[in-house]
């Protein structure tokens, strides 16, 4: 297979990945596959991590950028648009993933997987269903460039992850929401709606009661809704897309510590490294050098 395009992230301390897009030269058929893989050592924990890896098929993939109007018909400086198999891996260090579970009662599996407190390492392996395969496609087909691709691909391997885990099976836990209004699935589609307003919020902070209006939701029902939906709270995920996208913008743009905090919309350098270091554990300026 032919490499055609590889797109990868490796920002200390926060979600790395790699993707690739392959040009089969023979026949490839193949159902579309996911794995999970932890690791845990209980003697070395720094070494503790999860991986979400995936293998898709059907997508298309264009050298030429700047076609305007193509009908995937090839011309004199056209072949037209390539087949793909697409390969995806996405890191979690346990330090990265502890910021979901440092606060909270462990109830399942999930939440032992995530905290690094299940004993054993392992791998399984699982179908692609149709909302990972949408995320999927999303990270390939987008059209978001900069900063912006940044916070949509922040956003998108966090679906990816809460999809991935919901893999692992408890049989003590009961299937179905808690939150009957999320039975409805226009319930469901403002909440969705809320984390899309939140994520074009990231530089222009949006408060709980303006967010509840925009959707057209009680407060109180927007927030039980959206812990539910996502397993965290309004606040702990804004924040969290906040870090993620001042890492991105100090270690891979190069901005300062006085731009980044003016463009995440802080009133000043020292909230701003605060809640940097609540979040990473370290100082703003502290990555820039790593």
């Amino acid at each position: 297979m032919n490499l055609l395009h590889m797109k990868e992230q490796h920002v200390p301390g926060s979600i790395q990945y790699v993707i690739r897009r392959y040009y089969p030269q023979q026949n490839w058929s193949g159902d579309d596959t996911g794995m999970l893989v932890y690791h845990y050592s209980a003697t070395t924990p720094e070494d503790n991590f999860l991986e979400m890896r995936y293998c898709t098929t059907g997508n298309k993939y264009c050298f030429d950028k700047s076609c305007t109007q193509c009908a995937e018909i090839p011309t004199q400086n056209c072949s037209g648009k390539h087949e793909t198999i697409d390969v995806f891996s996405f890191h979690f260090s346990a330090t990265f993933l502890n910021q979901f579970t440092h606060n909270i009662k462990l109830i399942n599996k999930k939440d032992e997987v995530l905290a690094f407190k299940h004993p054993n390492s392992f791998t399984k392996i699982f179908p692609v269903c149709s909302r990972k395969r949408v995320a999927l496609d999303a990270l390939l087909n987008h059209s978001y460039s900069g900063a912006m691709e940044n916070i949509f691909v922040n956003a998108k391997v966090h679906e990816l992850l809460l999809y991935s885990l919901e893999c692992l099976i408890d049989e003590k836990e009961e299937t179905g929401f808690a939150c009957k209004f999320l039975a409805d699935e226009s319930g469901r589609d403002r909440i969705y709606q809320a984390r899309e307003i939140l994520l074009r919020h990231i530089g222009d902070p949006i408060t709980i009661k303006e967010l509840s209006r925009k959707v057209a939701m009680n407060e109180c029902y927007l927030k039980k809704g959206f812990k539910e939906v996502f397993g965290t709270t309004i606040f702990d995920f804004y924040q969290q897309q906040r870090m993620e996208h001042a890492k991105y913008l100090l270690y891979e743009k190069g901005l300062s510590v006085t731009d980044v905090s003016a463009m995440l919309g802080y009133s000043s350098i020292s909230h701003f490294s605060a809640a940097f270091k609540k979040h990473t554990g370290l100082k703003p300026c502290e990555l820039l050098f790593r």
